[in-house]
């Protein structure tokens, strides 16, 4: 299995809303937009100039798969949130899952020098919550409908995985190592 990052482009765009309107994605998300082209070309530069933030293209076998992404990069206090999703269901795996959201960890904490990263995910998305414990993260919360999204409320559970916890079992993990950082291939315009 191979799996690389890169920067978003714009010829990724159209890729990026399709998956972003599946409703099996959007089913696990806070909202169920209605996106446009322009809109998303507006996405493109808003989160390019935007240094709190940074997203990548997930590909899967050289094909695009998903989008991962890293916030709260400016923040003082040392802590990250995260997300991802692959939207391509036939480059969908637990080898991949695995190896994107610990090799996240070693870029946020091995490469950035952060204290914690967080994530939140919908109750019901059982799957990515085992995932994530799996992976060694911990449950800080659970907040009862939390989300109203269309007419609906939804449980979310924050999860956590901290710098200390990570350093403490690292080595017994078994994974792809993926590369966060890397340089810029290719224009955004």
């Amino acid at each position: 299995m191979s799996v690389t990052l890169r920067r978003i482009r714009e010829d990724d765009l159209e890729n990026i809303m399709r998956w972003r309107m599946d409703e099996d994605i959007t089913r696990y998300m806070n909202t169920n937009p209605r996106l446009t082209p322009e809109g998303q070309k507006e996405w493109l530069k808003s989160i390019n100039d935007n240094t709190d933030v940074e997203y990548w293209l997930i590909q899967i076998e050289g094909q695009p798969a998903g989008v991962i992404n890293l916030t709260g990069l400016n923040s003082p206090d040392g802590r990250l949130g995260w997300a991802y999703y692959v939207g391509e269901k036939k480059l969908r795996s637990m080898k991949a899952a695995l190896s994107l959201e610990m090799s996240m960890y070693d870029y946020a904490f091995g490469i950035l020098g952060r204290n914690a990263v967080y994530s939140d995910v919908f109750t019901l998305n059982q799957g990515v919550i085992a995932l994530h414990v799996l992976c060694g993260c911990e449950t800080v919360e659970e907040k009862k409908n939390h989300v109203l999204k269309d007419g609906v409320y939804y449980d979310v559970t924050f999860m956590r995985m901290t710098s200390e916890n990570w350093r403490g079992i690292r080595d017994g993990k078994r994974y792809e190592k993926i590369n966060f950082v890397m340089e810029d291939s290719g224009n955004n315009e």
